[in-house]
């Protein structure tokens, strides 16, 4: 199952490229726009599956429109990160 934007069950999930490459973590979600971790630690990816992941300096923003799919496990890009 697909859905179409991100919301706060995504964060924790695996960041990947349009090539498969994984880039991160989703790290936190704030009013629909995700943001990735690309070097998580193992208790900030526990966090941000729990729900309590908040943003760090390392955090990249994804833009509108760079998400191609997201999964049950993954969010996956258009492009690059």
């Amino acid at each position: 199952m697909t859905q179409d934007a991100l919301t706060k069950a995504d964060e924790g999930k695996r960041v990947l490229n349009i090539d498969g490459t994984e880039v991160g973590r989703i790290i936190a979600v704030e009013e629909g726009r995700g943001y990735v971790d690309p070097n998580p630690s193992l208790t900030k990816t526990i966090k941000a599956k729990l729900g309590w992941g908040d943003l760090t300096e390392d955090a990249h923003p994804l833009d509108e429109g760079s998400v191609k799919e997201i999964t049950e496990d993954t969010v996956r890009l258009r492009g690059t990160l």
